[in-house]
């Protein structure tokens, strides 16, 4: 259960901030937070990671929901066993963060991405992401850890 919630509390805590940002931010003016390091702006991003496919959004939209519904079936056969923390773990994370992606492209027809890193890099400083994407990430790399060892 408590898998289920902490999902819950990802998804609401992305479109929490999601709805601010549509609310009071403008597009593409970039406040820096933390001391420069980081900086929050809004952008518009009708494709998948890093922009890819937006002149295909109807094949990303259909992708994302494919993806979604598989890890909501990976999740619940997961939930059912002893055991596999790490499994758990980052199910709960990817599946928090693709419930807000999707339902933002259900929704809004586009994921809202509102932060990036200010670091030198122009290419990597012109990356913008928001909570979700790095709860993907990070729960993707955590089933891969999860994994049973082949044999």
């Amino acid at each position: 259960m408590v898998f289920v919630v902490v999902a819950g509390i990802i998804f609401l805590l992305d479109t929490i901030i999601k709805f601010v940002m549509e609310k009071k931010m403008q597009e593409h003016v970039r406040v820096p937070i933390f001391g420069g390091r980081l900086f929050l702006t809004k952008h518009h991003n009708q494709g998948a990671f890093l922009s890819l496919g937006e002149k295909r959004f109807a094949v990303i939209r259909l992708v994302s929901i494919v993806l979604t519904v598989l890890c909501v079936l990976v999740f619940l056969v997961t939930l059912g066993k002893h055991g596999q923390l790490l499994m758990k773990t980052g199910m709960t994370m990817l599946l928090g963060g693709a419930f807000s992606n999707t339902c933002d492209r259900l929704t809004r027809h586009y994921v809202v991405d509102y932060f990036g890193f200010n670091v030198k890099n122009e290419r990597f400083r012109n990356i913008i992401f928001n909570i979700s994407d790095f709860f993907i990430m990070i729960g993707a790399m955590l089933v891969v850890l999860g994994l049973p060892a082949g044999k």
